[in-house]
């Protein structure tokens, strides 16, 4: 029944069309333009593919590829939230869990299943591989603020330690892009792009 199983495909390849449409608060390099989920998931599969030699621990690059492709799929349904949100948390959600059973769900049982279990893996963290992409989703909204004369750090007034706090975890797969991100940062805060001390 492979004709059943091409139009699963397919039907699968449309839903995911949508992710072009969540907008996400980061810019673009050097740009007004906010960036769209279709377009981070693609840059972020490019910077592990250029980037992977400096993971602490080899990793199956396929794997991480696979995983940051598909990683924010289940926004479709529950929508982007900002990293430095103070509401709503980053992490797994409920919501997110479903939409991932709903959208992964329209393929083939088999395929559904790998991807859920590849998109587990990187919610997890706790591979080499996740540990390396969950690096690259980190790092690139530090790339495009720094590009950005703060970009989303002084639209929201974030804080140097809320950054510090939530990019850290760049080190479990990468420590050189980790050492690489603090200087970043830190420059970044020299600049004036990043508020370093607390208001009184």
């Amino acid at each position: 029944m492979s004709s059943d199983k091409i139009l699963k495909q397919i039907a699968f390849i449309h839903e995911i069309d949508k992710l072009k449409y969540i907008q996400r608060k980061t810019r673009l390099f050097n740009s007004d333009r906010r960036e769209n989920d279709a377009e981070h998931s693609w840059h972020l599969a490019v910077m592990a593919l250029t980037l992977a030699e400096h993971a602490n621990e080899p990793v199956d690059i396929l794997k991480v590829i696979k995983m940051l492709l598909i990683h924010d799929v289940v926004e479709i349904d529950s929508g982007d939230i900002f990293l430095y949100d103070t509401v709503v948390n980053h992490d797994n959600t409920v919501l997110e869990r479903q939409a991932a059973e709903r959208i992964f769900g329209l393929l083939p049982a088999e395929q559904a299943e790998e991807f859920i279990a590849i998109w587990e893996e990187f919610e997890t963290g706790d591979t080499p591989e996740a540990k390396f992409a969950r690096s690259m989703d980190r790092l690139e909204p530090i790339l495009q603020n720094a590009s950005n004369q703060g970009g989303t750090w002084m639209e929201y007034d974030v804080e140097y330690a809320t950054v510090i706090k939530r990019v850290s975890g760049i080190r479990h797969g990468s420590q050189p892009i980790w050492d690489f991100t603090k200087t970043l940062i830190d420059d970044s805060v020299e600049k004036g792009y990043l508020r370093k001390e607390e208001k009184n």
